[in-house]
């Protein structure tokens, strides 16, 4: 199958006429009539209806005619890409604070020395909030943690995170245990972001599936007030270790448990509008920041943190 048997067969259904397709194509129509013909060969399926009054498409050729038109716009962009010889124009990413802590900084510094035209805007929130802006256009792509499956999103498992119990060191009874159950959890005062955020989705479905009851904890929709209310010893918080990662010197602060229950995991996915929407630097930047996760956790930079199968085979 060729670019030019794509572009032919578009047009003609564009113009629903085989004469005026060959006209506008420069071409002699029973050059065109035999190019199409083959192409109907090698996919074994009639694409196109002939009449009387012109050709439509059937059922396959219309389906046929949907993605040949997304293939040629995508050979189009790269084309235009390799002529400009370098990317340009504005990609906007969303990072929840744990994350965007880890990897904020390394994927700017990345995407300016691998694409210096690239105008990278960031948005650091909650990934509830990153989730309803994603849904209307605001982003191209973001590190979520809480995916429906029924959104039109491209979504690439990326990261898994351990979850610890976080608490003001000194200042609630003797040193926490290197290792804490979920069971164990449910009497504590907790401190969480609250529903509708990915974090607070996980542990409250873990709860559900362990059968123990829900949680009914503070509720602070900021990571670094969060965090401050727990130092202040107000009560515990479940974080990935990354929560600590803007915090010098947090050790001497706070003390961590990890939760032992090795389902409860934080998952970072990588979420983005589907390819046809990405411009060629989205995708650019969508490929650079899966680089920077890799590169992080090789590194140890990122700690309490691995990559997901699906990531590792993408590595490989």
């Amino acid at each position: 199958m060729e670019l030019r048997q794509l572009r032919y067969f578009v047009r003609v259904v564009e113009l629903g006429s085989m004469s005026r397709a060959a006209v506008d194509l420069e071409l002699v129509q029973s050059a065109l009539s035999q190019q199409i013909g083959r192409l109907e060969g090698e996919l074994s399926t009639r694409l196109l209806q002939r009449g009387p009054k012109g050709v439509t498409p059937t059922e396959a050729g219309l389906a046929f005619f949907r993605e040949a038109q997304l293939a040629l716009r995508h050979a189009n962009e790269a084309a235009r890409a390799a002529q400009q010889s370098r990317l340009l124009g504005t990609v906007n990413v969303g990072l929840a604070p744990t994350t965007a802590s880890v990897l904020g900084l390394p994927l700017i510094l990345a995407v300016r020395e691998r694409y210096a035209d690239v105008r990278l805007h960031l948005v650091e929130s909650l990934s509830g909030h990153l989730a309803s802006m994603l849904n209307a256009r605001q982003l191209d792509l973001a590190v979520l943690f809480d995916t429906d499956p029924g959104r039109r999103w491209s979504v690439t498992p990326l990261v898994e995170e351990k979850l610890f119990l976080v608490r003001a060191r000194g200042k609630a009874g003797p040193a926490l245990p290197a290792k804490v159950k979920l069971s164990q959890l449910k009497d504590l005062p907790l401190i969480l972001p609250s529903a509708g955020h990915g974090l607070r989705a996980t542990l409250d479905e873990a709860m559900a599936g362990e059968k123990l009851r829900r949680l009914l904890p503070m509720e602070i929709d900021s990571l670094a007030l969060l965090m401050e209310a727990v130092r202040a010893g107000l009560g515990c918080t479940i974080q990935p270790q990354s929560s600590l990662a803007r915090i010098p010197g947090w050790e001497a602060d706070f003390e961590l448990a990890e939760i032992a229950d090795k389902r409860l995991r934080r998952l970072n996915s990588l979420c983005s509008l589907s390819d046809d929407e990405l411009s060629p630097a989205a995708l650019a930047v969508r490929v650079v920041l899966a680089d920077c996760a890799r590169e992080l956790i090789d590194s140890g930079s990122w700690a309490g943190a691995r990559l997901t199968r699906q990531a590792s085979h993408h590595q490989s």
